[in-house]
């Protein structure tokens, strides 16, 4: 099922209009959808595609050689990649697209590929025109590293296309029979990443998605979590030690340091990584002029799928071994998986904001927004226009109702954190009391919003 990304597949049909020849990269994390997008980008149109595995220079030649038919068609088997090109070019009539998937594993092996190609694409003024995109699920490297290796071929680019994650709208869509409370539980366990929502059945509950899907020792989900930090690094010893540090709520440098006690440089560094890989993220609190109540420089995973496994599998894996999969959810996530969505739950809050942000619903059309994390309580969503009007938000997940005393709890936080709050809004998966339901009829500046409303 294709779902979302009319916005990247704007984005490629505009350069595909246009005349002349042109190569983009389109880049993202793993199972975030780059191969489905394309897919229905060239469902129309002629093309060619070749997937890049980890091999030599001279056995990509062969392999792509042989999918392009210079095997069976008399020629040398291990051609350049100039004449792959071309031969591919001239299969079919019209523009062509030509998708070369991790392409990062040509380059990291060949000094001559993106030279070859660049010459076939200045080769192609007198011919019919193409469009080559070089698809990577290599973050780290396309933003750190490829430009400095690929060269003066960079110049060469068109355009460049980051593929996110899917919004929490898109997975409501995606899963017509969760309720919307399940849908929040399965946007926490597997985020905005469709290749990973193709693992869930929504006619199964959650827990019995978890149990049958991820903590099978032979589902595809069970190993994948660790799979996600050793294919894309080494010394997964120290990056394995710091993930669970943090998923276990060691969220400061000095906290990690303390429990790894690894030195705070080493620490730095291999934090730096991961954030590069967008498996973690460092939570600096919104600016205001309440600075001395607030936390700095706080630690998340942000890979919903990562945080999951280094929160409930990681910790527990002697436990998983031997009790069966409906003891473990028991013992090891049930009593704890209400607090673990609540974090998520905030998220899905902010996505509704900015979305109402967007379509002019808000009294306000905001520019910044964020997290104020106080070192005695959290604003969950703070943003301002460029007036300096805020709204503050609190998003209620476990509470089997949102009080009166919430309402007051926020303005407390707001108080620290040094602001005034213009407009404030009360996030819900339960109810709210008669007296804040009252409070909401004689104040115009605060708004209740339950998890249906969503």
């Amino acid at each position: 099922m294709f779902i979302g990304r009319a916005s990247e597949l704007q984005y490629l049909n505009n350069y595909y209009k246009r005349d002349g020849s042109q190569l983009l990269v389109v880049y993202g994390q793993k199972y975030i959808g780059k191969t489905t997008l394309l897919k229905e980008f060239v469902q129309d149109k002629p093309s060619h595609y070749y997937l890049a595995r980890p091999c030599s220079e001279r056995e990509h030649i062969y392999q792509w050689g042989t999918q392009a038919g210079f095997e069976y068609s008399g020629k040398t088997v291990f051609p350049d990649f100039y004449d792959i090109l071309e031969n591919i070019s001239e299969e079919s009539a019209g523009k062509k697209v030509i998708l070369i998937d991790e392409f990062q594993n040509i380059v990291k092996v060949s000094e001559s590929f993106m030279k070859e190609l660049v010459r076939f694409l200045h080769n192609r003024t007198e011919l019919e025109d193409v469009m080559i995109i070089l698809c990577s699920s290599s973050i780290g490297w396309i933003e750190n590293s490829m430009i400095t290796k690929i060269g003066e071929a960079a110049y060469e680019l068109s355009g460049l296309l980051k593929v996110r994650e899917l919004s929490f709208e898109n997975l409501v869509m995606r899963f017509p029979n969760f309720r919307i409370e399940e849908c929040v539980e399965a946007y926490a366990v597997l985020g905005g990443i469709p290749g990973l929502w193709n693992q869930f059945d929504d006619k199964l509950t959650i827990q019995q998605n978890i149990c049958r899907n991820i903590l099978n020792p032979d589902s595809f989900l069970f190993e994948e979590g660790e799979r996600m930090v050793t294919e894309q690094l080494r010394e997964t010893s120290v990056y394995n030690t710091i993930l669970a540090s943090i998923a276990a709520g060691k969220h400061k440098l000095n906290d990690l340091y303390l429990h790894t006690e690894f030195s705070r440089a080493k620490i730095s560094v291999y934090l730096k990584n991961l954030m590069e890989l967008e498996l973690v993220e460092k939570v600096f609190s919104y600016d205001t002029a309440g600075k001395e109540n607030v936390q700095k420089g706080i630690y998340r995973i942000i890979h919903p799928f990562v945080n999951f496994y280094f929160t409930y599998m990681y910790p527990h894996m002697s436990a998983l071994q031997t009790l069966s999969v409906g003891e473990y959810y028991n013992v090891y996530i049930y009593p704890y998986f209400k607090s673990y969505v609540a974090e998520c739950f905030k998220g899905v809050c902010r996505q509704h904001l900015e979305k109402w942000n967007e379509r002019g619903k808000l009294p306000i059309q905001f520019e910044d927004v964020g997290e104020w994390v106080g070192k005695a309580g959290t604003i969950d969503v703070i943003a301002q226009d460029e007036e300096g009007r805020t709204l503050i938000a609190l998003c209620n997940w476990e509470k089997p109702m949102m009080t009166y005393a919430d309402y007051e709890w926020i303005l407390s936080c707001a108080k620290k954190a040094k602001i005034k709050a213009d407009y404030i809004y009360l996030y819900t998966a339960t109810g709210f009391d008669e007296k804040l339901n009252l409070e909401a009829k004689v104040k115009s500046n605060l708004k209740l919003i339950q998890i249906s409303d969503i």
